[in-house]
């Protein structure tokens, strides 16, 4: 009998992404939901062949959502932005016993998805918060870098984006609803309160990006990692490609008014507008990310420093695989450890090498 994932939120830029990734490595059927009666032109889902059908689904159905949770064997949740979302997803599914992963990037999202370890683990139900690309594949890249020392002390992660990234207009107003307020991160021991988007850092990555530069940035990893390793320092920045986009957005975070932040109608504007702006300029700068992580600790009594990194040409395509490598194994079998988890904490490194061989992407690693 044919395995079926259920992918929520698949007419968007993610979700397709997944969804394609799911066709190039599993034999599972894939239905996409949306909350129309007919798939989006330019969706991506249309090409993806017979093996994906529409589902038309709103999230407020709650009783059409858990009939599809209950066919599925796996559900995959891409309807961001998470800012907005419950856990009412995850919660059917441990009640239907459905493996579960999604693409969560907030921190009150994750904590509240996290609070349902017992449950799930009770029903013997996998689920997989935050996978993508970052987070997602950054937290494997951690996860890899602390397995190389035998103790680790600090860990770095930067990421930067090429315009849209190619993931639509909802990263755009993740991105503004990340800048409303100061946030807790884990700093020589402690937790310290920093103010989104400041203190601008130099990184070096791979071609074809060089020099960028990168800002403080709330993302669930400055949370989990800690949880995760046991660590003094976790460091999480972010920025964009062109530059002159973090003078904007250090703009929104540092001269606009709050209230235009915390006004729904406010980061629709700002997000529209920007998302205009990128659809110009990424017919120069790409849509690409590029994630570095370093880990500092000790090895063998001496002081190192262990830095990988990675670049690709679609940030959305990027997430697709990191999502959908994790619905790969846990269809499989071979990812299976009932609990609710962050990528880091239930991916197996020999795992997430497998994956990322299998769809070719590059991690270059090095000590420094």
């Amino acid at each position: 009998m044919m395995t079926q994932v259920l992918v929520i939120g698949g007419q968007g830029r993610i979700g397709s992404s997944v969804a394609a990734d799911l066709i190039d490595h599993t034999q599972a059927e894939v239905i996409v939901t949306g909350r129309s009666d007919t798939l989006k032109d330019g969706s991506g889902s249309q090409q993806l062949g017979s093996r994906v059908r529409f589902l038309q689904l709103d999230l407020a159905d709650l009783e059409k959502l858990k009939q599809a949770i209950a066919q599925s064997d796996v559900v995959v949740h891409c309807a961001g932005p998470f800012h907005y979302r419950d856990t009412s997803v995850l919660k059917f599914c441990i009640e239907q016993g459905v493996d579960y992963v999604d693409v969560s990037d907030t921190r009150g999202f994750t904590e509240k998805a996290l609070s349902y370890q017992a449950e799930a683990e009770a029903a013997g139900v996998t689920a997989v918060v935050n996978s993508g690309i970052f987070p997602g594949i950054s937290n494997s890249m951690v996860r890899q870098g602390v397995e190389q020392l035998d103790q680790a002390e600090e860990i770095r992660l930067y990421y930067v984006v090429s315009g849209s990234g190619g993931a639509g207009v909802t990263v755009m107003r993740t991105t503004f609803l990340g800048l409303l307020k100061p946030f807790e991160a884990w700093i020589d021991g402690q937790w310290q309160k920093i103010k989104p988007y400041t203190e601008r850092q130099k990184i070096h990555l791979p071609a074809p990006y060089g020099t960028v530069h990168a800002y403080w940035y709330e993302m669930p990893e400055t949370f989990t990692l800690v949880d995760s390793f046991p660590v003094k320092t976790v460091v999480t920045k972010f920025g964009s490609v062109p530059d002159f986009y973090n003078h904007l957005t250090w703009i929104a975070a540092n001269v606009f008014p709050k209230s235009w932040l915390k006004n729904p109608n406010g980061v629709e504007f700002l997000s529209h507008v920007s998302y205009r702006m990128t659809s110009v300029t990424d017919l120069f700068s790409g849509t690409g990310v590029g994630v570095q992580a370093e880990v500092v600790g000790q090895k063998a009594g001496q002081p190192k420093r262990y830095r990988s990194a990675l670049v690709h040409s679609s940030a959305a395509i990027a997430t697709g695989l990191g999502t959908g490598c994790i619905a790969q194994f846990l269809l499989s079998g071979q990812l299976k450890k009932p609990g609710v988890w962050a990528v880091e904490q239930a991916l197996p490194t020999d795992l997430f090498e497998q994956a990322m061989q299998a769809r070719k992407v590059t991690i270059q690693q090095e000590w420094v």
